[in-house]
């Protein structure tokens, strides 16, 4: 394995240590609200679907010391805009990591299935969170052509997507 998919693969965990971080800290600060208690235990997930990859291919596994080094944001809304932006740019990341490694397609499963996770799941969520807790009617972080739509639970919900 060269160093440059070493690399992607701490990339990809130290992301996923950073976000589990911030929504660590959101829940230690403003209580367990969601979409953040969901969504921290899907980062564990995340997390626990990368670190066999480091065992597979003999790359030591980072230490989780993130708590310390997160941006900590000062409110839910804040908060709920920041899960919004670090969505974006996981999927963003996992764009260019996916590239980075070609010709392992263990690798390149499970960042996809982590990419789908943030693009079509937690991306919506925090969305919500945003419009709900901002008081606006939209979707904050929306592609253009994006918009309400009616669906899911009957509700209105935030559409969401691959950005590139």
């Amino acid at each position: 394995m060269s160093d440059h998919v070493a690399n992607a693969l701490i990339e990809a965990l130290n992301d996923e240590y950073k976000a589990r971080a911030t929504y660590r800290y959101v829940i230690d600060t403003f209580g367990p609200i969601r979409p953040f208690i969901n969504i921290v235990e899907a980062e564990t997930r995340h997390i626990q679907a990368l670190v066999p990859l480091f065992h597979r291919y003999g790359v030591p596994v980072p230490p989780d010391n993130w708590y310390q080094q997160i941006d900590k944001p000062l409110s839910v809304m804040a908060a709920c805009k920041a899960g919004v932006e670090a969505e974006i740019e996981n999927a963003r990341m996992y764009d260019r990591l996916l590239k980075e490694t070609e010709g392992y397609p263990d690798i390149q499963r499970v960042m996809m299935n982590l990419q789908r996770a943030s693009a079509e799941n937690h991306l919506l969520a925090f969305q919500r969170c945003f419009a709900r807790s901002s008081g606006q009617h939209g979707c904050f972080g929306e592609h253009s052509g994006g918009g309400r739509v009616r669906g899911g639970r009957g509700g209105r919900r935030c559409r969401g997507g691959r950005r590139g």
